[in-house]
């Protein structure tokens, strides 16, 4: 078999690899679920690549598989029919479906070449990376809905694909729906929607995305301009709230991105904001990068998710990691850039001050874990794991954590002479920790300075790489959050008597450093908590950050007050950041609160934030 290093596919990708994929889909929101077909245009990679094709199910129904491929003597197309077996299912990666392709097909492809794979498949009832929202479960209750999720290996439960980061396909959409859609690729023809009549809409992706950017969505959505090259989708009653929230800071973000690595490549940026179940802040999906709703805050202090998101489009999107292992090469390099956008617009002191919100995420994931669990190193073994089990915030701080150290060691001035230079060299493809650190010292040992050779010999990559727990410290620039520090060292004392005044010119963003910090004291009792709430008017925040930092602090601080404040949001709030953080603390304070929380909105809940919670609960 060819190269594989990815152990979240069962698939053959060292043999046969997807360099097209085509989907043709019916919505089909009576029986929840997506009918058609996939036509995946697969490369022969070797001489003894064989005649099997393995691709990565789960729980999809598939009723047929054919073959076309081009006659060598003739340049004539013929289609065959091809056997195919699904083999038994395993969790976590499912059921590996096995084509056999016709001995025609194969004699007529040598390596190089590419013969056109289709099979006919509908999702079920089990699909994990699809949603289906009752008219009930959205804003104006008029219609349903329907939105995917594939990060991490859950594309394979929408159709049979080689459900890898290490593989990279152009795609066609074909989507037939009675509602207007949205997909990760660019909209062709005619995309004006008929009330109440089934249309096809069309979108090509041109550059090679892996199938964890697959995404559609479906539903009553509506369009505003945000900039330039960018539009906003969301509801129709919160469109214009959506517009207003983005439209001051898209094509600035844009600007800034694009000086510091080079011009975007995708044709247009747009952004759905999506219900509020929707797991994530952000899926960087191309195109269309898929948003929550806790963005939407009125106050235009959440948006530097969209920072990152789009810093997504090239480090993930345009450069990929090649296996889950590596997820910081996404995550870690995203973080990094979405920073350095926010200084290029708002001044050198808020990278650190983000970095500084960061750190306290940091040091509660890898308390959560334990400091030497596997799950807190860079590189994380996946054998036999799910992703979903491994995702957290370290991927994303301790990765940024790294490459902040190599921008230090080596001098901002010549770091931003690398990132375009690694941007550029790896873009369309997908590389792990191994080859970023080749990249990396073959960069500067190239530019001939010899002091610089010295420092890069100075890098302990074993450690950065393999050590669990948290980095060293840097010393931030506390300018942004001294205030927040001195406010919170007031409430060390429990004769400091609060006031409304205390928290005045406070941005939201401020007033979480101030809440983690409180956090961090302990110590806090139920009564003052309360009054932390009351006075600083935190429990009629409608910045969702701000009032589920505070719930924190009151459920750790035992007081029992805030139980039904925090069940309501756990009930309009569908993010995983802040579901899984208060179902855990709820669970400490009231373990029956919690679990009739979780049963009274499990079904509100996407799958994947459904399971996690379930593992959290020890359901």
């Amino acid at each position: 078999m060819g190269a594989q290093r990815d152990p979240t596919t069962l698939s053959n990708y060292g043999l046969w690899r997807t360099r097209h994929t085509a989907v043709d889909f019916r919505i089909d929101f009576d029986r929840k679920r997506l009918q058609g077909s996939v036509t995946l245009r697969l490369e022969r990679q070797t001489a003894d690549a064989g005649a099997e094709v393995v691709l990565d199910t789960r729980f999809v129904e598939v009723t047929g598989a054919r073959v076309a491929h081009t006659s060598t003597s003739s340049d004539t197309s013929t289609s065959t029919a091809a056997e195919w077996e699904l083999k038994p299912h395993r969790d976590p990666l499912g059921a590996p479906l096995h084509v056999t392709l016709p001995a025609a097909a194969v004699g007529a492809t040598p390596v190089g070449a590419a013969l056109d794979l289709t099979l006919d498949v509908a999702t079920t009832d089990r699909c994990t990376a699809l949603q289906w929202l009752t008219p009930a479960q959205t804003s104006n209750r008029a219609h349903p809905y329907m939105f995917s999720q594939c990060q991490a290996i859950n594309c394979r439960s929408i159709f049979p694909c080689q459900d890898t980061p290490d593989v990279k396909s152009t795609f066609g959409f074909r989507l037939t729906s009675s509602l207007p859609t949205v997909a990760s690729g660019v909209p062709v023809g005619d995309h004006d929607p008929t009330p109440g009549v089934e249309k096809v809409y069309e979108f090509a992706q041109e550059v090679p995305i892996p199938s964890y950017l697959f995404a559609v969505a479906s539903g009553d959505i509506r369009m505003r301009r945000i900039g330039a090259r960018s539009k906003v989708a969301s509801g129709p009653d919160e469109v214009d709230g959506c517009q207003w929230e983005l439209q001051r800071d898209m094509d600035r973000f844009l600007e800034v991105a694009e000086k510091l690595i080079f011009p975007y490549r995708w044709g247009e940026y747009n952004v759905l904001v999506l219900p509020p179940s929707f797991p994530y802040g952000g899926m960087e999906n191309p195109i269309f990068t898929f948003a929550t709703p806790t963005i939407i805050s009125g106050d235009r202090q959440n948006v530097d998710v969209i920072a990152h998101e789009l810093a997504h489009s090239w480090s993930g999107n345009l450069v990929s990691n090649a296996s889950w292992e590596h997820f910081w090469l996404n995550e870690g390099w995203t973080t990094y850039l979405e920073r350095r956008i926010g200084a290029g617009l708002h001044g050198e002191p808020e990278f650190d001050f983000s970095s500084i919100i960061g750190w306290k995420a940091l040091e509660d994931a890898v308390a959560q874990f334990g400091p030497d669990h596997e799950y807190t190193k860079l590189i994380i073994s996946h054998k036999d794991v799910d992703p979903e089990d491994v995702y957290s915030t370290v991927a994303y701080e301790k990765g940024f954590h790294f490459l902040y150290y190599l921008d230090r060691l080596v001098g901002r001035a010549n770091f931003d002479k690398f990132i375009p230079h690694y941007f550029t060299k790896w873009a369309g493809k997908s590389l792990d920790s191994f080859e970023f650190k080749q990249t990396f010292v073959d960069f500067f040992n190239g530019l001939g300075d010899e002091a610089l050779k010295q420092k890069l010999i100075t890098i302990d990559w074993e450690d950065k790489l393999y050590s669990p727990g948290l980095p060293p410290k840097p010393e931030f620039d506390t300018t942004l959050a001294q205030q927040c520090y001195d406010l919170a060292n007031k409430w060390k004392e429990s004769s400091f008597e609060p006031s409304p005044k205390d928290i005045e010119g406070l941005t939201a963003n401020q007033l979480q450093v101030f809440l983690g910090a409180v956090q961090e004291q302990k110590g806090l009792s139920a009564e003052r908590a309360q009054k932390l709430g009351a006075v600083y008017g935190f429990t009629a925040s409608q910045n969702v950050e701000v009032l589920a930092a505070y719930y924190r602090i009151a459920l750790e601080a035992g007081d029992r007050s805030c139980v039904p404040g925090v069940a309501a949001l756990l009930g309009r709030v569908g993010r995983m950041k802040f579901v899984r953080a208060l179902f855990r603390a709820l669970n400490e304070v009231d373990r029956d609160s919690a679990l009739d929380t979780f049963e009274k909105n499990k079904d509100f809940y996407h799958p994947i934030c459904r399971g996690m919670v379930e593992k959290d609960l020890k359901i």
